[in-house]
């Protein structure tokens, strides 16, 4: 992946994340409000979450390995479904943040060794905060909901954090064509 997509794609996301919460769309506050129980989304992202990381399990190389690859990901998948039948609570939040930190690695990829730009800072720096936030969501699932429960609780507030976002993704798109 390039750095210019690497740095576009979170920066489209963010936007994407954000502008609902800045023009106060209800609709979307109530999808986010029920995201942290959703069965649907938790199904979706868990899976999804977890379909991308045996598949980079299944791509690494042989120094990688300390038990062989077949029993890994025999191993791997099976957590994973018995994961998605009885871990259920906050299913949606761990699958979030299995995206997250698989999702990390090609872009931290893309900035690698590009130590003559140092506008990709800009993105590099969103990725590890999107990691430690991912690391302790998974740790603490409930806290996504206690934060939108916050957040909700004054409009204020929603549209602050969605201009954050907003605004930082609009940054984000800019500095990816100064590559």
């Amino acid at each position: 992946m390039s750095l210019l997509l690497a740095t576009l794609i979170p920066g489209l996301m963010l936007i994407v994340v954000g502008l609902p919460l800045l023009l106060n769309s209800a609709g979307y506050a109530a999808m986010l409000k029920a995201l942290p129980r959703s069965t649907a989304a938790g199904n979706v992202f868990f899976t999804v979450g977890a379909a991308w990381f045996i598949y980079n399990i299944a791509h690494l190389g042989e120094a990688d390995l300390i038990i062989p690859k077949p029993y890994m990901l025999a191993a791997f998948a099976l957590i994973a479904v018995l994961s998605l039948i009885y871990m259920r609570e906050f299913i949606a939040v761990r699958g979030l943040a299995a995206l997250v930190l698989v999702g990390a690695m090609p872009l931290l990829d893309a900035a690698y060794m590009e130590y003559h730009l140092p506008q990709r800072l800009v993105m590099v720096s969103a990725v590890y905060l999107a990691i430690a936030i991912a690391i302790w969501l998974a740790a603490q699932p409930w806290r996504l909901r206690d934060f939108f429960a916050w957040m909700f609780a004054m409009p204020a507030r929603a549209r602050g954090v969605g201009g954050a976002l907003a605004g930082y993704g609009v940054a984000l798109a800019i500095v990816a064509f100064t590559y």
